[in-house]
């Protein structure tokens, strides 16, 4: 740190830089945002000039921005190609890294970026600000208290009905590792883990599916995708088993011809209670031999358990906790070993939808 401030670099300035992480780190009194990358370096230097400090540096290969010394905290926001080499490199070269999600293409990257973070001793989180909201914040308060008993049962929500993202990189196959399981499906599977803290999975069964490619009327929110260039699945659905016996339901789609829409959310089912995220944040059970079911009001003043900045969105949520992680020397709430095991299961799904067979993990 330079005269109290956390000295920051951006790798990759497209839209969820833009979008999510400049607004995040820029909320937080104790960052400065000091260097910016992207391979198109116009980018670079208009969000250099947009978030930067007045000597912020912009750069078209990242390898210079590692060079700084006085960078303290990098964060990756590339296609998720990148992601591993990127995060290993800036990990060797003595920064803290915020990696943007999902980990990495595939479990064998993922596992580099913890054995790197381990080697290094520096601080490795992943970018699932989903936690930070007022619900999940809520539910795995409660979970961990033992509110719902033991979770057995578990779906993990990413459905849209017609919103399939046809800009940057996302239809394409060999930068991006797959369509909407790996781009939506990892948020929906991460919060489910976290809110039962179980990461020991046993088996998957997967299923992908792509259906809509070639289809002309597509109702698209982000408009028509071209066919030639959609090279990943439209929807993926995954059955995953615990080592302790928990079923987890994983359900993922760009486009899907339903009404139930949900993305980021979870149900959980418990020996004592259950919870969904329909509506708000609900909770049922059984007391005094009733069944009940319960609407928690989660405005801002409810959030007693958060500890920290309790005000703003989930991503300056997310950059807060993350920068304080640092500043005090504490974990982030991501830990690299959970976001490996969100990893791990998408890539089985993915491989069991191949080859039609269940997917071991040990």
């Amino acid at each position: 740190m330079v005269n109290g401030k956390v000295r920051v670099g951006i790798i990759g300035c497209g839209g969820i830089a833009n979008g999510k992480h400049f607004p995040g780190l820029a909320s937080v009194p104790e960052v400065e945002m000091v260097a910016f990358c992207d391979i198109i370096v116009e980018r670079a230097k208009a969000a250099a000039k947009k978030w930067g400090t007045e000597d912020a540096k912009f750069y078209e290969n990242y390898k210079d921005l590692l060079a700084d010394e006085t960078i303290d905290v990098v964060h990756v926001c590339t296609p998720n190609i990148s992601h591993s080499f990127i995060t290993v490199d800036a990990l060797e070269a003595g920064k803290h890294v915020m990696c943007e999600k999902p980990m990495a293409i595939n479990s064998a990257e993922a596992l580099k970026m913890v054995e790197a973070a381990k080697r290094t001793g520096k601080k490795l989180a992943i970018g699932y600000q989903n936690r930070q909201r007022n619900d999940s914040l809520y539910l795995k308060d409660i979970c961990d208290r033992g509110d719902l008993g033991d979770i057995y049962y578990a779906k993990a929500h990413a459905i849209r009905r017609r919103f399939v993202p046809t800009w940057g990189v996302f239809l394409k196959e060999d930068e991006q590792g797959g369509g909407p399981l790996i781009d939506i499906g990892t948020h929906a599977l991460d919060l489910t883990l976290w809110t039962m803290n179980n990461y020991k999975p046993k088996y998957c069964v997967g299923t992908t599916y792509h259906e809509f490619r070639y289809q002309t009327e597509t109702a698209n929110a982000c408009g028509d995708w071209n066919p030639d260039e959609f090279t990943v699945e439209d929807s993926a659905f995954g059955f995953v088993v615990m080592e302790n016996g928990a079923t987890i339901v994983l359900e993922s789609a760009w486009a899907l011809n339903t009404l139930d829409v949900r993305e980021a959310q979870t149900t959980l089912c418990g020996t004592k209670g259950g919870a969904d995220m329909v509506g708000g944040l609900r909770i049922n059970g059984v007391d005094n031999n009733r069944m009940y079911t319960k609407e928690i009001e989660l405005g801002v003043g409810g959030v007693a358990f958060y500890s920290g900045n309790a005000g703003g969105e989930p991503h300056e949520r997310e950059a807060y906790q993350w920068i304080h992680a640092i500043i005090e020397d504490k974990d982030p709430l991501v830990l690299p070993e959970q976001a490996y095991v969100v990893t791990q299961i998408l890539e089985g799904i993915y491989e069991s939808a191949k080859t039609g067979k269940p997917v071991y993990f040990n």
